[in-house]
C-alpha cells in the first residue's frame, strides 16, 4: 500500500515484487560494471584494450554517442519552451531525464578514461584555455547541473511529495522559470556538441579528422552539432516507444512521435547535405594536397569503405527520406526503423572519428593499427546502460513523466 501510494494518481503499476524482481536483474549489470571500475582504478588503464596508439577506445564513442543521442534533452527544450512547439509538453520530461540519463552516464564513464580521477579537478583549476577539451569540460559539468534542475520539479509532483503546500510551489515556480534553463541550455549544448567534433577537426596530424575552418571554427564543429540534432529527437521517442512495450501501456500518442520524426528528419536532412559537401570535399581537394587517396584512408578489413557507405546512404539518406515522407513516417514500423538507422548513423560516425582516425598509419614506418576493447571497458558501458534503465523505471513508476498516459489508456 505504501509503494502504491507512491504511483502517479490514477495510473497503475506492476506489483512491488515484479518491480524488485526487474531492479534485482539491473543490478547484476550495475554489479558488473562496478566490480570492473574497481579493477581499472586499482590496477589503472593497463587492464583495458587501450594502448599508447589507442587512447581513445570504446569509452570515448560511447561518450560521445550517448551525449549526441542525449540532444534530445537541449533541442526538445528549446523547441518547446523557446519556439513554443505545444505539442512537445507530452515528451520534454522523458527528454530531460533521457538527457540527464545521458550526461551524468558519460561523466561516470569519463571518471575511468581519465586514468587519473582524483586529478580530474585540475582541468577546472589549471584550465588549458588553448584547448577544445577545456570549454567542451566546462559546458557538459554546466549543463549536467540544467539537466538535474530540470529534473527538480519532475521529482517534485510525485503524488506524495506534491501534497506539501511549499514543495508544490517550488515545482510550479520550476515551470514558470524552466525556458530560461531551456535557454541556457541550448546555449551550452551548442557549444560542447560543437567543440567535441571541433577538437577533431584541429587534429593536423590525423588527416581522416582533419578539416579545413570555417571562421574560427573547424567545419567538424558545425557537423557534429547537426548530426547531435538529428538523432537526439528520434532517440527520445525510441525510449518512449521500448518503455511502452515493456510496461504494455500507451505513453506518447504516435502524433508525437510523429512530429519527432519530422523534426528529426529536417535536421538530418541540413546535416546530410553539409556532410556530404564535407566528404566530397576531403576525397577531393584536401587529401590529394597532402598526397593521400581515399583508399589510403580505408583498409580491407573492418575499416573497408563500406562502412562510409553504411553512415551516409544506409543509416543517413535512407532514414531522412523515411521521416520526410508522410506516408512512411505515419507507418510506426517505418517510423521506429527510420530512428534506429538514424541513431546507429550518428553512432558510427563518433566511432570513425575516434577509432578510425588513430587506427591509420600516419608516418612512413607505420601500420594499420587494430584496436579491441576488453571486458573491463565493456563493463562500465553495461553498467551506464543499466543505471539509464534504473532511473527510468523508478521514473515512470514512481513520477508523472507521461501526462497523456492516462487518457491514451482509458
Amino acid at each position: 500500500m505504501i509503494d502504491q501510494a507512491l504511483f502517479p494518481e490514477g495510473l497503475p503499476r506492476c506489483s512491488f515484487w515484479k518491480f524488485l524482481a526487474w531492479i534485482g536483474f539491473i543490478g547484476l549489470f550495475i554489479l558488473w560494471g562496478l566490480y570492473a571500475m574497481f579493477i581499472i582504478l586499482g590496477w589503472g588503464l593497463g587492464v583495458t584494450g587501450l594502448d599508447n596508439y589507442f587512447g581513445f577506445g570504446l569509452w570515448i564513442t560511447f561518450d560521445l554517442a550517448v551525449i549526441a543521442l542525449g540532444a534530445g534533452a537541449f533541442f526538445t527544450g528549446l523547441l518547446r519552451y523557446i519556439i513554443n512547439i505545444d505539442p512537445l509538453k507530452n515528451i520534454i520530461n522523458l527528454a530531460v531525464i533521457v538527457g540527464f540519463i545521458c550526461y551524468s552516464g558519460a561523466m561516470i564513464v569519463l571518471a575511468l578514461d581519465v586514468g587519473q580521477p582524483l586529478r580530474s579537478w585540475f582541468g577546472f583549476w589549471h584550465a588549458n584555455v588553448h584547448s577544445m577539451l577545456t570549454e567542451v569540460m566546462f559546458c557538459i559539468s554546466c549543463y549536467l547541473g540544467v539537466l538535474a534542475i530540470e529534473f527538480v520539479p519532475i521529482i517534485l509532483e510525485n503524488r506524495q511529495l506534491n501534497k506539501n503546500k511549499l514543495i508544490h510551489n517550488i515545482a510550479h515556480n520550476f515551470h514558470v522559470v524552466m525556458p530560461l534553463f531551456a535557454g541556457m541550455g541550448a546555449f551550452l549544448s551548442f557549444f560542447h556538441q560543437g567543440s567535441l567534433g571541433g577538437m577533431y577537426g584541429v587534429l593536423f596530424g590525423r588527416p581522416f579528422a582533419f578539416r579545413e575552418h570555417f571562421f574560427i571554427w573547424p567545419w567538424t564543429f558545425f557537423l557534429f552539432i547537426l548530426s547531435a540534432v538529428a538523432s537526439g529527437p528520434v532517440f527520445t521517442m525510441l525510449i518512449a516507444t521500448f518503455m511502452e512495450k515493456l510496461t504494455g501501456r500507451k505513453l506518447v500518442d504516435f502524433k508525437i512521435k510523429a512530429l519527432m520524426g519530422k523534426i528529426a528528419g529536417t535536421m538530418l536532412l541540413i546535416y546530410l547535405v553539409f556532410k556530404i559537401i564535407d566528404t566530397w570535399w576531403w576525397i577531393t581537394g584536401y587529401l590529394p594536397s597532402v598526397g593521400l587517396t581515399l583508399s589510403d584512408m580505408y583498409n580491407d578489413a573492418e575499416f573497408g569503405l563500406w562502412i562510409l557507405w553504411t553512415e551516409i546512404i544506409i543509416c543517413g539518406v535512407v532514414p531522412c527520406i523515411m521521416l520526410l515522407t508522410p506516408k512512411l513516417r505515419n507507418i510506426a514500423w517505418v517510423l521506429y526503423l527510420a530512428a534506429i538507422l538514424d541513431c546507429i548513423g550518428v553512432t558510427i560516425n563518433r566511432y570513425v572519428f575516434t577509432v578510425q582516425g588513430l587506427a591509420i598509419p600516419v608516418m612512413p614506418f607505420d601500420e594499420w593499427q587494430v584496436y579491441v576493447p576488453n571486458w573491463a571497458e565493456w563493463a562500465p558501458s553495461f553498467l551506464v546502460i543499466a543505471y539509464g534503465f534504473l532511473i527510468l523505471s523508478l521514473s515512470y513508476r514512481y513520477l508523472p513523466v507521461f501526462p497523456q498516459e492516462k487518457g491514451l489508456n482509458k
